[in-house]
């Protein structure tokens, strides 16, 4: 169980990272001139995730400041060029609600990450059916 969970975490750092360095730094200018947007707002989600994972640090603190970041980025969308929700950031937040027992609230968001962004839909069923076991 403890090698399914870290590969699973793995792959939601991995796909977060893919999609947080690929689309970050994209701009578009879709007022004009001068009007620049971001395609997505991350807000601290790299430092914290940083001291999250690789740190190790599963203290409350960190896990309220992961969820916390979670949670702005998830709010604060609007302004920008794609106005949702990062891809990934609802299953990492639903896979961590679910390692800190609250399992249907996490289901909830895995399961929205899949409404959001379809592609993802053959990894989320995968961690869906491992949660339900």
């Amino acid at each position: 169980m403890k090698k399914l969970q870290t590969a699973i975490v793995v792959g939601l750092v991995m796909a977060q990272t893919f999609s947080f360095t690929g689309c970050a730094s994209l701009l578009y200018g879709s007022r004009g001139k001068g009007h620049e947007e971001t395609m997505y707002n991350w807000d601290n989600y790299s430092s914290t995730t940083f001291k999250y994972v690789k740190n190790g640090d599963e203290s409350e603190e960190s896990v309220q400041d992961l969820i916390n970041v979670y949670r702005t980025i998830m709010s604060n969308q609007a302004g920008t060029y794609r106005g949702t929700i990062p891809p990934g950031v609802c299953a990492d937040y639903g896979y961590l609600l679910v390692r800190s027992g609250k399992i249907e609230e996490g289901k909830e968001l895995l399961l929205k990450e899949k409404e959001l962004y379809p592609e993802s839909s053959k990894f989320i069923d995968s961690i869906v059916k491992k949660i339900e076991r």
